[in-house]
């Protein structure tokens, strides 16, 4: 391991205690690197416009700074177990390459200055992503909602319960995942704040241009406080989460539909084979794996938003507990926007079996539309429900599910999805 960033002369270094405080850090660093360098890259620039950097020493450690990017991107430079960390590698390569310029670099910041502001930035690049993905989703429902419908079952309690439409449960869904861009966003927005220049929390005796660092960063604001930005870490870290797993639970909840429509006692609904994999021992199965795989990806997000909860019982300042929350937040995004991603090409080319759909919808599926028609004559309605339920059987005859679901005129229903209202709305968020 490369020389460490604390090592003093009587710091203990024995192996097993260097393996349990580094962790899988310097891996999980490999998500956040191109992040800690573009954020050393502007630090750099702020130590140079207070007068700690000279202008050639800037336009060294910026050039350098660079080439590890270009280095880290194509596979050149390895970030591995040589190094305690992501920090400690960027400036373990400028001294080697700088010799005391490199050794400059951590002028003014904390290697938990580093990590706050690299995981800031990595958490808006993940926020956009999944707002990108929810609002992807929301187009491929409502371009299957405007072009076609079908009759189906509509069910509460598992139980076969009015007559619904597949335009209908599209929609239900665009509005959903709608929904789930929008807190994208606001989360994004909520935690579009500088920390770096923070130092270890209690702030530095320079006086950084920490207004021009976030600009140059793409910050809508600064962190001003110190304190107030070490108490951010983990409760933003949450706040993205908790966005994520709102998207997660509709995929969930769609998941599990599209489990129970493509089974044999359903059959209303065919994945694309590509969706599906061969059991390992009865020749005559497909499995709807990967739809499985989405439904189990809100337990990720679960699993990272508890272990980060459970760390923060904290007092304020940095404790280093806070470093094992990398590896929940890194693991719950990449599985969640992993099946977030799948998504729209599996709604786009699913296919609906509409005979099945219609063969499921019963005769006593109307008593809903008989009692509100008696209802709408004067009838109480509890008395139009009394008679409908006892002559449920027989009072649908003759009776469709297109007659049914003209009739369903209550905005958002059927006969008035407002779809147009939908895309109004998706459009607002830039899709």
């Amino acid at each position: 391991m490369s020389d460490l960033l604390w090592q003093k002369k009587d710091t203990c270094t024995e192996e097993r205690i260097m393996r349990f405080l580094s962790g899988d850090d310097v891996l999980l660093d490999r998500e956040f690197f191109l992040h800690d360098i573009a954020a050393s890259r502007t630090h750099v620039a702020g130590l140079a416009r207070i007068g700690v950097l000279t202008a050639d020493e800037a336009q060294a450690l910026d050039r350098e700074l660079r080439l590890l990017a270009d280095d880290f991107s194509s596979g050149a430079f390895s970030l591995n177990e040589r190094y305690e960390d992501g920090h400690s590698a960027i400036e373990a390569h400028l001294t080697e390459r700088l010799g005391d310029i490199g050794r400059k670099v951590h002028t003014g910041r904390s290697r938990n200055d580093q990590i706050l502001v690299a995981t800031r930035l990595w958490l808006k690049e993940k926020l956009a992503a999944l707002q990108a993905h929810c609002t992807t989703i929301a187009r491929a429902c409502l371009d299957r909602a405007q072009k076609e419908s079908w009759p189906m079952p509509g069910y509460t309690h598992l139980q076969r319960a009015v007559v619904s439409s597949t335009a209908m449960w599209f929609a239900g869904f665009a509005e959903s995942f709608i929904d789930d861009a929008q807190r994208a966003r606001d989360a994004h927005a909520w935690i579009d704040a500088n920390p770096l220049g923070t130092a270890a929390g209690y702030g530095v005796n320079l006086r950084l241009d920490r207004e021009h660092v976030t600009r140059s960063l793409g910050f809508a604001r600064m962190q001003i406080n110190p304190i107030a930005a070490q108490l951010s870490r983990g409760k933003f870290e949450l706040a993205a989460l908790e966005a994520l797993g709102s998207a997660l639970l509709d995929l969930r909840r769609l998941a599990w539909d599209l489990s129970l429509f493509t089974t044999s006692e359903f059959g209303f609904v065919q994945l694309p084979p590509e969706y599906t994999t061969g059991s390992s021992i009865m020749p005559n199965k497909r499995n709807p794996d990967v739809i499985e795989l989405m439904r189990a990806s809100y337990a990720s997000m679960v699993a990272a938003r508890c272990e980060i909860e459970s760390l923060l019982s904290l007092p304020s300042g940095y404790q280093r507990d806070l470093q094992i929350s990398k590896g929940a937040l890194v693991h719950g995004f990449r599985r969640g926007l992993a099946a977030l991603e799948l998504v729209p090409d599996l709604l786009a080319r699913m296919q609906w079996n509409t005979e099945r759909m219609r063969d499921g919808i019963e005769h006593a599926m109307y008593a809903t539309d008989v009692a509100i028609e008696q209802a709408v004559r004067g009838v109480p309605f509890r008395e139009a429900y009394r008679a409908a339920a006892e002559t449920a059987g027989e009072s649908g005859r003759g009776r469709t599910p297109e007659s049914s679901l003209a009739a369903r005129v209550s905005p958002g229903a059927h006969a008035d999805l407002r779809l147009d209202e939908l895309q109004k709305r998706l459009q607002a968020l830039g899709a």
